[in-house]
């Protein structure tokens, strides 16, 4: 899986739409002498727009989840057609030149026609776009996954998700199975590697026939005894190799697939147990890098799911002890006090509020940022608080599982100190 971005001025449609297939070109080119040179598929642009200065002018940072439910009948166009709607709205908040403002507007309508065409939407789970017309940017940068769609406008580029992808996904050991065979894949955010495989002896036959004259001495209680034995040899074989793999290079998560994937489980030493993070189904013979990427991912979002459950849950039990906070105004405290470990979102929390000057603390109201400098408004304050917890590196989980979700009021965290 690539990373393919496209810049273009503001010099007119036309012009853009000509060096479109250029800047295609330049940004394969600039991959693969990345993979050349083993760096991340995402240094390079990260590296070009955290250089970006904008001077006087401001950019239009879009971060767009593209999971089959958001696909599904345009959806993901009906959320972006409203957090447009909504930022223009705001936009007078931000105190901005008129001809500043009147950029920004023009730089929003360009992001909503470019997702406007479904042949833009790369084949990725998310999707990262940078627009400025002052200093002719438009970059597009695919993503594997994303923590949630946000549209922000600020005096840069907000480009903390893009160095945090990679590392939260981590490296992940997926092996796709039947009873002779296994074949083992390393998954990245970006890309699906096969590595070398295996194979078993096995009996050949799927039921035992009887021999009628008995002649052979070969029963059906030791055919089937020899296919047990040989199944789990296999299992065997694929938990050593797995270990092996690991011990030489750390994954981040195993996922089983096949139609007994689940059976190779017991096999495992307690360590790779601990990372087991789901199974699914994959026949050996017809899987892909796609497709085995495809299945990784969709084993590592109900993985995710099920951890932010988990976590929201150890968050209302730390409430009473301490570790634990629920609510907007408190979290955002413990966020600049360095306090929070891990930041739960609630997916459709949406709060304007303010940035205190000197101290650069986000707030909700223009009172709280006294002796701190003059505030300054955010359009929407839980998704600066996203750029602030990856800012100091803190774990982000946007929890979207509806009895989870609702219990965060706003924003809630788990604390690394009281």
């Amino acid at each position: 899986m690539g990373v393919i971005a496209s810049r273009s001025s503001s010099r007119g449609r036309e012009g853009r739409e000509g060096r479109k297939g250029a800047a295609l070109s330049d940004a394969k080119g600039r991959q693969t002498r990345g993979a050349l040179n083993g760096r991340s598929p995402l240094a390079d642009i990260q590296e070009r727009l955290t250089e970006v200065r904008p001077g006087k002018h401001r950019v239009v940072t879009c971060y767009l989840k593209l999971e089959p439910r958001d696909r599904s009948r345009g959806k993901y166009l009906i959320k972006v057609k409203n957090r447009v709607k909504s930022v223009l709205q705001a936009l007078p908040r931000l105190g901005l030149a008129r001809e500043t403002a009147d950029a920004v507007a023009r730089d929003l309508n360009r992001v909503q026609e470019f997702l406007r065409n479904p042949g833009n939407l790369p084949h990725t789970q998310g999707l990262a776009i940078f627009a400025c017309e002052g200093i002719g940017l438009f970059e597009t940068v695919p993503l594997p996954v994303v923590h949630r769609s946000r549209l922000s406008v600020d005096a840069s580029p907000l480009v903390r998700e893009l160095a945090s992808v990679e590392e939260e996904f981590g490296r992940l050991l997926t092996v796709v199975l039947d009873r002779s065979r296994a074949r083992f894949f390393e998954v990245t955010a970006y890309e699906t590697h096969e590595l070398a495989g295996l194979r078993s002896e096995t009996t050949r036959g799927k039921r035992f026939h009887a021999d009628h004259d008995g002649s052979s001495g070969w029963g059906e209680h030791t055919y089937n005894n020899r296919i047990r034995q040989e199944k789990q040899r296999h299992y065997e074989a694929i938990a050593r190799e797995l270990f092996g793999m690991d011990r030489r290079h750390p994954a981040h998560g195993i996922v089983l697939a096949g139609a007994d994937a689940g059976a190779v489980e017991p096999f495992l030493h307690s360590y790779l147990t601990e990372r087991l993070i789901g199974t699914a189904r994959l026949n050996p013979k017809e899987a892909t890098p796609a497709s085995v990427h495809s299945a990784t991912l969709a084993v590592r979002e109900g993985y995710e799911r099920a951890s932010e459950r988990a976590m929201v849950h150890e968050m209302l039990e730390g409430i009473g002890t301490g570790w634990g906070i629920n609510g907007l105004a408190p979290t955002l405290k413990a966020l600049a006090r360095g306090q929070v470990r891990s930041l739960l979102v609630n997916s459709d929390a949406d709060q304007p509020g303010f940035r205190c000057g000197d101290s650069s603390r986000l707030a909700l109201t223009e009172r709280e940022c006294r002796g701190e400098g003059d505030p300054v408004p955010v359009l929407n304050i839980v998704d600066d608080a996203i750029e602030e917890a990856l800012r100091q590196g803190v774990d982000v989980n946007v929890v979207y599982e509806p009895e989870a979700r609702d219990a965060i009021e706003g924003l809630s965290a788990l604390l690394r100190f009281r």
